[in-house]
């Protein structure tokens, strides 16, 4: 395949753009600096492009850190959604947002076009942890209340009894003047199950970030809120790995 596709390919820029980092000097194959950018390369060869090796995969892994306030959708003529912070070089790459975080949930997202990655990562069946940053209004959680999140418990607030699989709350400190912090892990993905599981034990979450999911971690401040970056590839090696595609 031609260097400059197969960069292309790879979702580091637009054709030309690609284009211009080989005439510059900016890309080499195999340790040789490339500047022709119809160089025919093969997919076992060495590509490192501004210094760093590049993946050079039609299957592409981003983290997006989805701000509050923006819909985990690729369209929508309402609203702020997740499409709106992919580069145009990206539209045609038929990437996706892995399952969905609440309108009012900010955190951790991964982009991709890998679907059987996508499907895996949202499967109760491949129990891939979902670690969220809770700031609630209440009071502290007792002891029973952490025994019974861990147990699974039913709960009723639909009108039909659900049942909710066992998940780890981790209190950050003790609230102060009625508001505190906790972690919560999950296994599964419902819908405002966090918000539910609070509000169930007489919490009420005013503040969630997912900062965890399986071996891909975020920062747990919001500095970085609305940055998308490729996956480096220890992440996405374990990322596979987690989802049983290593």
């Amino acid at each position: 395949m031609r260097l400059d596709r197969l960069l292309a390919n790879s979702g580091l820029g637009t054709r030309s753009q690609v284009r211009g980092k080989i005439t510059h000097g900016n890309v080499s194959v195999n340790g040789t600096v490339i500047t022709d950018v119809s160089f025919h390369v093969d997919n076992d060869d060495t590509i490192m492009v501004d210094g760093e090796q590049i993946n050079c995969q039609t299957k592409l892994y981003y983290l997006f850190d989805k701000p509050d306030g923006v819909l985990t959708a690729m369209e929508d003529k309402r609203l702020p959604c997740v499409a709106d912070y992919i580069p145009s070089e990206l539209r045609s790459k038929k990437l996706s947002p892995v399952g969905r975080l609440d309108y009012h949930t900010s955190g951790l997202l991964i982009i991709t076009n890998d679907g059987e990655l996508s499907h895996r990562l949202q499967s109760p069946k491949y129990e891939i942890p979902k670690k969220y940053l809770a700031t609630f209004k209440g009071l502290a959680w007792t002891e029973s209340e952490i025994s019974t999140i861990a147990s699974g418990f039913t709960i009723r607030d639909k009108g039909f009894a659900e049942q909710i699989a066992p998940a780890e709350l981790i209190p950050d400190g003790e609230p102060v003047n009625g508001t505190g912090r906790a972690f919560l892990i999950l296994h599964e993905g419902k819908t405002h199950e966090v918000r539910r599981i609070f509000a169930h034990f007489d919490k009420e979450v005013t503040e969630l970030r997912r900062i965890e999911l399986g071996p891909v971690k975020i920062n747990e401040d919001l500095d970085d809120c609305g940055s998308l970056r490729p996956l480096s590839e220890d992440e996405r090696i374990q990322l596979l790995k987690a989802a049983g595609l290593d």
